[in-house]
């Protein structure tokens, strides 16, 4: 990717709507330039997809935070399928480092979410976590 590729991509995250009129104006390159580069990117897997966040989404879950995971053993693929299965388990990620799993959970209070982590924390095979609370969207 070269820097215009970049420049694209960072206005794609600001606001993935933008027109490409609007970024061929933005970027000082023409339209055609804009819709190529995404196009290429698009096939070549750099963007994978577009998402949308909806007020509702923050609204019903005011309590968020990402649980770190320690895992003994061989247990990572079970472990991932339990949490997968908790309706609080907004989405779990393999990871490497000192860390194995991390596990977004959205509650609705804070006490759903204190069950949550202990849940979490009794099933066999978890040794260690730390959590962080989300506390606001900077972007």
């Amino acid at each position: 990717m070269d820097e215009l590729d970049q420049a694209i991509i960072a206005a794609l995250r600001q606001d993935a709507r933008v027109s490409h009129s609007d970024l061929s104006v933005a970027l000082g390159v023409t339209r055609a330039t804009v819709r190529a580069r995404i196009e290429r990117m698009e096939a070549r897997g750099d963007i994978l997809g577009y998402a949308v966040v909806l007020k509702e989404d923050k609204l019903t879950d005011p309590v968020r935070g990402l649980m770190m995971i320690g895992i003994e053993g061989r247990g990572a693929e079970r472990i991932m399928r339990q949490l997968t299965g908790m309706s609080e388990v907004r989405a779990v990620w393999s990871t490497n480092g000192r860390w194995d799993l991390i596990a977004e959970i959205g509650t609705r209070n804070l006490e759903s979410f204190d069950g949550v982590l202990n849940r979490i924390r009794k099933l066999d095979g978890v040794s260690t976590s730390e959590t962080s609370l989300m506390l606001s969207a900077k972007k």
